[in-house]
This record gives C-alpha cells, sequence and structure tokens, in this order.
C-alpha cells in the first residue's frame, strides 16, 4: 500500500515539474512569435504624417529617368490654402512609397484632406481619377494611390484625325490624276460644303516604291498628315511618318515609325509634309 502512495506521489510531482516546464516553453514561443510578428509589420505611420503607395493602373508602363512626381497633402474645404506637406520623387521608381510629414497643429479636424498626385514623364501625364480621403473625417493617414497615363497633346490631334477619316464616306468626294515620267499621282478630295476636309492621295513611283498620304484639314490649314511608304501598292509600310499640329500652330504630333520602332519626326520632315499638304489643299481648290 505504501509504495501505492509513493508512486501516486511521484506521479503528482512530474506533473507538477511537466506543468512548469510547459509553462516557460509556452511564454517562450509567445514571446518568439510576437517578436517574429513584430519584425514582419511595417513601422507605425507618425500621428503627424501620411504614408503610402504610388502605383501605375498600367503596370506595364515604363517610366524613363525624366519622370517627375509630385505629392500634395491638401486641405481641399479651403480653397487656396497652402498644401500642409509636399514632396517631389525625380527619378521615380513604382511602386513609389512616401511619406508626407506635417505640422499637426496646422490640421482643422472639421476639414478634408487629400493627396494629389500628378506625375510627368516627357509629354505624358499621369494623374488620380479618384480622390483618397486621409487623416479626417474618419479617414486613416494612409494612402495607397493609382495613376492613370492620359492622352498626349499629339495622341489628342491623332484620335481627332482617326475621327475624321471614319467619316469621310458621307462627305462630298471628287477625284482627280496626273501623270509624269516616273511616277502616276491619284487623289480624293473629300469636302463639307466647300471647305477641303480631307484628302488620299496615292503616288506610284515605279520600282522606287509607293506612296500614300492623307491629309486632314481644319480651319483651311494642314492639321494632320499620316504618309505611308512602302515598296509596292500592296506592300506591308516601310515607314509610316505622322506629323500633326494644334489649334494654336504647334507641332504636337511628330512619329516617325520604321522597323517596329517609333521615334520622334524632326521638324524638318514635319515641315516638308506640311508643304506637301499646302500643295494638295491648293490643288484640291482650297485658298492656298
Amino acid at each position: 500500500m505504501r509504495r501505492i502512495i509513493l508512486s501516486l506521489a511521484s506521479v503528482a510531482a512530474l506533473a507538477a515539474l511537466a506543468g512548469c516546464s510547459g509553462s516557460d516553453n509556452n511564454g517562450q514561443s509567445a514571446a518568439a512569435s510576437a517578436s517574429t510578428s513584430g519584425g514582419d509589420t511595417a513601422p507605425a505611420t507618425p500621428a503627424n504624417a501620411v504614408t503610402g503607395t504610388v502605383t501605375l493602373r498600367d503596370a506595364g508602363a515604363q517610366l524613363s529617368p525624366d519622370a517627375k512626381l509630385e505629392l500634395k497633402l491638401v486641405d481641399v474645404s479651403a480653397e487656396g490654402s497652402q498644401p500642409l506637406a509636399s514632396k517631389t520623387f525625380a527619378p521615380v521608381t513604382m511602386p513609389q512609397q512616401f511619406q508626407l510629414d506635417f505640422n499637426a497643429t496646422d490640421l482643422n479636424p472639421n476639414d478634408m484632406y487629400i493627396i494629389e498626385a500628378s506625375l510627368q514623364d516627357g509629354e505624358r501625364h499621369y494623374a488620380s481619377p479618384l480622390k483618397t480621403p486621409v487623416l479626417t473625417k474618419g479617414a486613416k493617414n494612409v494612402a495607397n494611390i493609382q495613376l492613370v497615363g492620359e492622352a498626349t497633346p499629339g495622341e489628342k490631334e491623332l484620335a481627332g484625325f482617326n475621327s475624321v477619316k471614319k467619316n469621310i464616306g458621307g462627305m462630298k468626294v471628287t477625284q482627280g490624276t496626273a501623270l509624269k515620267e516616273g511616277e502616276s499621282r491619284g487623289w480624293q478630295i473629300f469636302k463639307k460644303g466647300n471647305d477641303v476636309v480631307f484628302v488620299i492621295e496615292l503616288v506610284d513611283y515605279g520600282d522606287k516604291g509607293f506612296t500614300s498620304t492623307n491629309y486632314a484639314y481644319k480651319d483651311g490649314k494642314a492639321w494632320v498628315i499620316v504618309q505611308e511608304k512602302k515598296s509596292s501598292k500592296d506592300a506591308k509600310p516601310n515607314s509610316i511618318a505622322r506629323a500633326g499640329w494644334n489649334d494654336a500652330g504647334e507641332l504636337v504630333l511628330k512619329q516617325n515609325e520604321a522597323g517596329g520602332k517609333v521615334d520622334t519626326l524632326s521638324e524638318d520632315d514635319a515641315n516638308n509634309l506640311r508643304k506637301q499638304a499646302d500643295a494638295m489643299y491648293a490643288k484640291a481648290g482650297g485658298k492656298k
């Protein structure tokens, strides 16, 4: 009987020791877990700062080394007020992380604040279509901003050109031809009323190649010109030159596409296309 009692006591002692040992291990595991978890968590944002990340909707878009990103913390409730904070990034690396520090005493809890983001890369401008409130009225001090690329001035003129070209079927059309040694020309003139709007000119140089040129006019002036050069009429273009001017007469579309690569069309080449357009306009019955 005595042996049984001793055995039970021993078991109880061992259980107690095991419980203490388990408590220490669990405590160490919890501490290690907390330490690991804390290491993976991003540092907390200071109360007097707004942090976040700027990305592009078009994840495949490539920015040049000249790209510049401007961020401003703005009070949209107080028109004309100075930004609480601002920062410029140049060059820009997407996704671009940021932190805007501000003076907490300048914050009005009754006003609404947003982050204004503007990215300029050459002629391409990027902006956020959505405004993200921060700091007040239940908003957080973290903002993730997605920017969308806008059409360049040249792309806007080219889009207008393509829109006109799609509708030339409803315009009054006349045709003409001209022959001389080494070349054969043909053209179609499209008018709205008495105004020359669009001209398609085809020139066959025989063994020297073939040229197809579309001229669009606005208010009697050359607007957008697209010229394709081919080895023959039915061949694919060897090159495509695009030139276009805005309402102020500024050359904003200047592209030369060849070999699958698009480069900048020189001003001299653009001016030569414009001279061709002026000559065609006069031939089409315009004032020039």
